[in-house]
Order: structure tokens, then sequence, then C-alpha cells
């Protein structure tokens, strides 16, 4: 079970810079051990970079994973994915299949990108227990 998040605190958290929102992510993935992300019946939303680079978009909650879900997407649901299955399986598969992944972006902005492996060892350093 996620965090409860208010309206107000979606609004002023999705207001921030990407850096700041990267950060609230990696506190957010800490603490609760989950990965949010977005999916449909053909498996889940990528997304493509202005330079052609595939991406996985993922939120710290549900909810902001779901402000994506309209237009074309309108049929996609909020994909838990929990910290252990990411440690072990998501991450390594991501970087073997160079996809990137987008850290909260926005409808307006991509977020910040990095290689999965990347954000692993970010999410590690902040556990500081190695990914256990």
């Amino acid at each position: 079970m996620t965090y409860k998040l208010t309206e107000q605190q979606r609004a002023k958290v999705t207001a921030r810079e990407a850096q700041e929102r990267f950060d609230h992510f990696l506190q957010k993935v800490a603490d609760w051990e989950e990965i949010w992300s977005l999916s449909d019946a053909e498996g889940c939303v990528m997304l493509t970079t202005d330079d052609g680079e595939g991406c996985l978009p993922v939120w710290p909650h549900p909810d902001y994973a779901l402000d994506w879900a309209t237009d074309g997407w309108d049929g996609c649901e909020a994909l838990k994915i929990d910290l252990q299955s990411w440690f072990e399986r998501w991450s390594g598969g991501l970087d073997e299949d160079g996809i990137l992944v987008a850290v909260f972006p926005r409808l307006d902005e991509e977020g910040v990108l990095l290689s999965a492996g990347e954000l692993t060892e970010s999410i590690e350093a902040l556990l500081g227990a190695g990914g256990d």
C-alpha cells in the first residue's frame, strides 16, 4: 500500500523543477520501496526522447503516473514495481535493452533521464544498505 497523497501535495510536487522531483522520487522510493509506471494490454508505456531514445517513465506514486493516462494512453493503468523486482529484474533488463528511465516526467517536461543502473545506484546510496 502506497502513501496518501492529497491534491495540494500533488500539485506542489508536480510544480517543482526536474531535479527537485527526482530528489522527491528517490526519497519516496526509499521510504515506500515501490516505483510506479504505466501499462496497458500491450505492456509498459514507453516514451521517446527528442534524440529518439526509448525510455520508461517512472513516478513515486500511482496518481502521478495516472496523470499521464490521457489521450492515446487513456486505457493505461498504474503499474507497481516493487523495489526488490526493480533491483533483480527491471534495472538490468532495461540497461541490456538500452532503455533509459525518465524519472518523474510531467506532461510538459521529460524529467531526469538516466540509465536504470544509475537510478539503481542512486536508490541504493540513499538506502545505505546496498539494495537490501
